[in-house]
């Protein structure tokens, strides 16, 4: 997990409604809530951490699936 958030996504962060900060940081690991309840990140900080992990994580799971789905693709019968 990364220490400090990048540019790119504080900016994001700063973007987000209340609400949707707040479930990001519903959301967030608990690494990164010990960190902000001892202060040694902000809020921002969190989020922006928070939407980089969400991010990735979404990335790979779409890469697994299109890799499911041409297999899938490729076991099926062809019907003519």
């Amino acid at each position: 997990m990364r220490k400090t958030p990048s540019d790119e996504y504080l900016e994001k962060a700063k973007l987000l409604s209340k609400e949707a900060t707040e479930r990001l940081l519903s959301r967030a690991r608990s690494k990164l809530i010990r960190r902000l309840e001892s202060e040694k990140m902000t809020a921002l900080e969190v989020v922006a951490i928070q939407l980089e992990i969400e991010d990735e994580d979404l990335s790979e799971w779409r890469g697994r699936m299109a890799e499911i789905r041409k297999k899938m693709k490729a076991e099926q019968p062809v019907c003519r």
